[in-house]
C-alpha cells in the first residue's frame, strides 16, 4: 500500500472512530454524580446516601393509555442516580391487546424482558426487513439502536416487559406521533401516504399533541 492511501486510512479511521465515540454515551471519570439541584455539577460524595441509587416508582403499572401501554420509563430525568452511568430503564404493562406503537430510541439500544404474558415483539431494519416473533415470560429479545420496533399483547392475560437501555436518555420518537401530531406540511402527508385531506385532518386531530400522555 502507497503512503498516500494509507494515510487517508488512517484519517478515515480516526475520524470515524471520534463519531462513534460521539454517538454514544461518555465514559464516566468518577464512581458517580448525583446531580445537585438546579446546578450542574455532581453533588459532594459526603452528601450523597444510599437512597440516592434506589428507585422505587416502577412497583406498580402507570397510568394506561387508549392504545392499552402504561409505561414507566426510569432515566436520568426522573433518577439522578444514573448521572454519569450510561443506562436507562422501563416498565411496560399491556392490557389484553394493547400495543406499543411503532417507535425507537435515537441514541441507545433496547433489551427487553418478558416478565409475564406473550408480546409479539419486533424491529424493522434499514432495509425494510423485519424481524418479529411472539416472546413469552422469561424470554428476552433486542431492538439495535435506533430501529424502529413495536410490541402488542397476543395473550389472553395482561403483560409485562421491563426494559434496559444503554443510555442514561434514550430518547423516544412515536411514528404516528412524529407525523401526525407535528407542523409536517399537509400536502406532503398526503401524497405520502395516500390519503386524503380529511384523513390527514382527523390523523392530526387524533395525534395532536395536547393529547400525548
Amino acid at each position: 500500500m502507497s503512503l498516500k492511501p494509507a494515510l487517508l486510512l488512517a484519517i478515515f479511521l480516526h475520524n470515524y472512530a471520534i463519531i462513534a465515540t460521539l454517538a454514544s454515551d461518555p465514559d464516566p471519570v468518577q464512581d458517580f454524580c448525583i446531580p445537585q439541584k438546579g446546578i450542574a455539577t455532581c453533588r459532594n460524595s459526603s452528601a450523597v446516601t444510599v437512597e440516592d441509587f434506589v428507585f422505587s416508582g416502577i412497583k406498580l403499572p402507570g397510568k394506561f393509555s387508549e392504545t392499552g401501554l402504561a409505561a414507566k420509563p426510569v432515566n436520568v430525568n426522573v433518577f439522578p442516580g444514573l448521572n454519569t452511568l450510561g443506562m436507562s430503564f422501563v416498565r411496560a404493562d399491556f392490557e389484553v391487546g394493547g400495543i406499543n406503537v411503532p417507535h425507537f430510541h435515537p441514541r441507545a439500544t433496547e433489551i427487553a424482558f418478558v416478565l409475564q404474558g406473550r408480546v409479539y415483539s419486533g424491529f424493522v431494519d434499514t432495509e425494510n426487513r423485519i424481524y418479529a416473533k411472539v416472546i413469552e415470560k422469561g424470554e428476552v429479545m433486542v431492538f439495535p439502536r435506533g430501529l424502529l420496533h413495536f410490541q402488542m399483547n397476543v395473550g389472553d392475560t395482561p403483560a409485562t416487559i421491563l426494559g434496559s437501555f444503554d443510555s442514561q436518555n434514550p430518547g423516544l420518537l412515536r411514528i404516528p406521533n412524529a407525523v401526525f401530531g407535528t407542523g409536517i406540511e399537509e400536502k406532503l402527508l398526503e401524497k405520502a401516504f395516500g390519503l386524503s385531506a380529511k384523513e390527514i385532518a382527523n390523523l392530526r386531530r387524533k395525534f395532536a399533541p395536547h393529547e400525548l400522555s
